[in-house]
């Protein structure tokens, strides 16, 4: 019986330390409307943070990031170029294999990072480099298209995340799929 108590007393306390942490620690609002007309290099938003200080906290935390597990981005920036964006397989058949080899080039003056490059589709898998890529460095990424039993004129998208801007970069695939046989 005791044990759970103090669970409980502990799961209240950790409860109380997250809501301040995500509000801001006010303590109510009319303290904060107090503390604002006192002192006008107090923010609304947190009245105990001046503006400059504000902006860096909420570059070092988002929490509604956070609760999205969504990464902030604070990391230096670099530019990427594809010797070309689109590749046309032309005819090829169901059930077959097709290797196109994406070549890039790191255009920037920070290293390139890779984060994710993903298929439209799970037919669609590219394969990418997890190490850093110098300035001026170039690098591949190979798409393997297989499209078992589709049919017609089929196009598929890569899209690459990286320390660039923007963000992601789409590179494209076609084919005419016909029947085997």
């Amino acid at each position: 019986m005791k044990d759970n108590i103090q669970i409980a007393l502990l799961v209240i306390i950790a409860g109380m330390v997250g809501y301040q942490t995500f509000s801001g620690g006010q303590a109510g609002t009319a303290a904060a409307s107090a503390n604002t007309a006192s002192n006008p290099a107090v923010t609304p938003t947190n009245p105990a943070v001046p503006p400059a200080q504000n902006i860096e906290a909420s570059k070092a935390f988002d929490p509604m990031a956070a609760q999205n597990n969504t990464p902030i981005d604070n990391g230096p920036k670099t530019t990427l170029a594809f010797g070309n964006y689109e590749h046309d397989f032309g005819t090829i058949k169901q059930n077959s294999e097709n290797k196109y080899v994406f070549s890039f080039t790191n255009t920037g003056k920070e290293p390139l990072l890779i984060e994710n490059a993903t298929g439209s589709c799970g037919c669609t898998v590219p394969n990418y480099p997890k190490n850093p890529i110098a300035p001026g460095a170039k690098g591949e990424i190979e798409v393997v298209y297989k499209p078992g039993m589709q049919e017609n004129q089929q196009q598929k998208t890569v899209t690459v995340v990286a320390n660039t801007e923007p963000k992601q970069t789409i590179l494209r695939i076609k084919a005419n799929v016909v029947k085997e046989g």
